[in-house]
């Protein structure tokens, strides 16, 4: 028998639990060194030791020549030659720097997957008024039981203490304001087939990022989100809309299906939910490699790392039919660029009392984006499961380096595997749009619009 508590223990013991789990801003003195030795985002603003990695100078934002909002962005490294490749048969050297999802790929398909790796361009940039506001929330903003506080318009914790800041990062990254794609996505069959998935237009806002705003005028509504599908035929005129609200309870998500003719609101458009945006093939929160609430999981900083990600990858967007982009099993490795970065590597594992399809994963966020560009995830057999990723975009007019929607996933046990954002086909890529009214990210406008 456990010996009885006190009744004024008991009383203490729960008022110390009803505390709510708050994680501070920094110090002033601390904060500092985002004008000094960080970069405004929090990265470390020196390269490494034998200068694979350079300093950062200020991102990249030269334009690129001929680019019109919109259309399809130049490779401003086009020139470039790999300065090595990694196969099957040499992967043993670099194994420090490949995750495990990257090493499973290349064991997994050794005639056809490589590793492209290229000279390190540190492209991240942001407007100065962003970097401001980063500056700002490091010394404001605060994380109170998995809800961000206090920050608006930057980086929330650009000197992360905790894992669940790094997500949070990750989650309020600097993409723009208001844009627009027309994007497809792809089902890669074990057999080697690709099977259309979607097709549509993607309408993005972040009011966390709207210039004239702030903390108190959010509501907590920090992105919206609209589909509507073109294809294939038996998807046209679907749509989904998502008011996403840092209190994640609040997060509401409202799908259009063509055959009931009704908008009907998703109970549970989280988590391993699966999300109809890519016809339920990814979970919601593996849409761009990690997204969604994360108050299922524990999260610990394993430390910084340096390591070969997807980056710069203009590249994939050059070739002009999706074929060419795809291959049997995976993208074709001709047209993906790799290079070192140093990453947050930020490990989850389940909550007692949760329950995930994937209780444990293993994330790699960009210091200098706050981009999750690769992950890894565990099935409840502890065999590795999936392996996710991104691919940041250099896009100079916005400022900005990140992913136009392209992320995906290969399914390391079955075979299979997902592609979204291919753009490759489309008129239109990733497009700067004025902000539109929040109506329009409405269960209601889509009514509307929907085809009957």
């Amino acid at each position: 028998m456990y010996p009885q508590l006190p009744a004024r223990a008991i009383i203490l013991l729960a008022a110390i639990l009803a505390v709510p789990t708050l994680q501070a801003a920094v110090s002033p003195q601390e904060a500092a060194k985002l004008k000094g030795e960080l970069t405004p985002f929090g990265a470390e603003k020196s390269g490494n030791k034998d200068g694979s990695i350079p300093e950062w100078t200020g991102g990249y934002t030269t334009p690129i020549a001929n680019f019109k909002n919109g259309g399809r962005r130049g490779d401003p490294f086009a020139n470039e030659k790999p300065l090595y490749s990694i196969t099957a048969t040499n992967m043993s050297k670099y194994a420090d720097k490949l995750t495990d999802g990257t090493q499973a790929l290349l064991k997994k398909y050794p005639d056809s997957f490589r590793v492209d790796v290229y000279k390190t361009h540190r492209t991240a940039a942001a407007p100065q008024w962003v970097y401001d506001n980063t500056y700002e929330n490091a010394v404001k903003a605060t994380l109170e039981n998995d809800v961000v506080k206090g920050a608006f318009g930057g980086i929330p914790f650009p000197i992360p203490k905790s894992g669940a800041e790094v997500v949070a990062n990750n989650e309020l990254r600097w993409k723009g304001e208001s844009w627009q794609t027309d994007f497809r996505g792809y089902l890669g069959t074990a057999d080697g087939k690709h099977v259309l998935s979607v097709q549509g237009i993607g309408d993005f806002q972040m009011p966390y990022y709207y210039k004239d705003g702030g903390a108190d005028k959010l509501n907590g509504i920090y992105r919206l989100f609209r589909l509507v599908n073109s294809g294939p035929p038996v998807r046209a005129g679907e749509a989904i809309v998502s008011n996403h609200n840092l209190n994640q309870d609040k997060t509401n998500v409202w799908v259009y299906l063509t055959g009931q003719r009704r908008v009907r609101k998703l109970p549970n458009g989280c988590c391993d939910t699966p999300t109809p945006a890519t016809s339920g093939l990814m979970s919601f929160d593996e849409v761009d490699v990690l997204s969604e609430r994360t108050d299922r999981f524990d999260w610990k900083i394993l430390g910084k790392r340096e390591m070969l990600i997807p980056y710069n990858s203009n590249r994939m967007n050059t070739p002009t039919k999706d074929s060419d982009l795809l291959m049997a099993h995976h993208l074709n490795p001709d047209h993906i660029r790799w290079e070192l970065h140093r990453v947050w590597v930020v490990e989850a594992n389940l909550k007692s009392g949760q329950r995930h399809q994937a209780p444990k994963g293993i994330y790699y966020i960009d210091e200098d984006t706050w981009t999750a560009v690769l992950a890894d995830r565990w099935d409840a057999n502890n065999q590795l499961w999936k392996t996710l990723w991104s691919h940041p975009v250099v896009m100079p007019d916005i400022p900005a380096t990140s992913p136009q929607q392209e992320f995906g996933f290969n399914d390391l046990i079955s075979g299979g595997w997902y592609v979204s954002g291919v753009v490759n086909e489309r008129e239109q890529q990733y497009k700067v749009m004025p902000r539109r009214p929040d109506s329009f990210f409405t269960p209601e406008a889509i009514a509307g619009e929907g085809i009957r």
